[in-house]
């Protein structure tokens, strides 16, 4: 069996449960197991781990012996990744960093930076980066897609927003140019221009019951799409196997650090109804 373990803020989380049913469930015939764990709120950790029957460590070398493969986890703690990062990587096994990557885009390049240095095959992704939408346009063509929109709900911008801004940028590219937000505080709209005329809207709509959903068009049609969610961390699961299997990314960082870029901005008060190159 091949060997991943769980690198947390806090196990008792949505995103632990779920990639550990999946592994031991949907994609046990892929061969991986959870053989370890480690968080650093230890109390709710320990707790998870016994709950689940998944060894529990203080010890990051020790955790260490035991795995092949690093997922880095706490979905809902970005500020902690670049320190999470920097327990695991000088081991240089492969190594997933979950949603949202960093806090800000330069704590974002560091992380990068860092898994360079220690020459760790490393990538992250939103859950969103694997829906019907990307395989529509996988049979279309990317360049035939002249302007998107994306929309979202959520608890708040800062944690959600990375979910359709993933959405579109894994479709259309990281060559965007500029972007201004315009809303306000739960109906929050990003404007933005891409290379070669290209353009994109992302809606985000927090403590609303706004799905999960997109539109594409091409110079030939516009075709929208009602997100079915059911199999996006199958999918994103799937993915991150196949990182640890092949010890090479399958996602381009320049998205993922665009993704960040877009978030900072658009969170900066500079963009409100105005543009703001990136």
């Amino acid at each position: 069996m091949k060997r991943i373990a769980f690198i947390d803020h806090n196990l008792e989380n949505f995103h632990a449960n779920v990639y550990l049913k999946l592994l031991q469930t949907d994609l046990k015939k892929r061969g991986f197991t959870l053989s370890g764990c480690f968080g650093t709120q230890q109390k709710p950790s320990q707790e998870w781990a016994t709950k689940n029957n998944i060894p529990y460590f203080t010890n990051i070398q020790a955790l260490n012996e035991t795995t092949d493969h690093y997922m880095i986890l706490a979905p809902s703690n970005p500020e902690t990744h670049l320190n999470l990062c920097q327990k695991v990587f000088p081991f240089g096994k492969p190594t997933y960093v979950d949603k949202t990557f960093a806090p800000d885009f330069k704590t974002a390049k560091k992380i990068f930076t860092l898994s360079d240095k220690h020459k760790v095959p490393m990538q992250t992704t939103s859950a969103l980066r694997y829906t019907e939408v990307q395989d529509y346009v996988q049979t279309i063509g990317p360049k035939n897609v002249k302007h998107m929109i994306t929309w979202v709900a959520g608890g708040s911008f800062s944690e959600y927003a990375v979910h359709p801004i993933e959405l579109f940028v894994s479709c259309m590219g990281p060559n965007v140019k500029r972007l201004m937000r315009r809303g306000t505080k739960n109906q929050i709209q990003l404007l933005l221009d891409l290379t070669n005329n290209r353009t994109a809207v992302v809606n985000v709509f927090p403590k609303t019951r706004t799905p999960y959903a997109a539109s594409v068009t091409t110079n030939e049609e516009t075709t929208y799409f009602a997100i079915d969610t059911s199999q996006i961390f199958r999918n994103t699961a799937s993915a991150i196997l196949d990182l640890f299997e092949s010890g090479k990314a399958n996602i381009n960082r320049k998205e993922s650090l665009m993704i960040r870029r877009i978030q900072d901005v658009a969170e900066q008060k500079r963009s409100q109804n105005r543009w703001v190159t990136l």
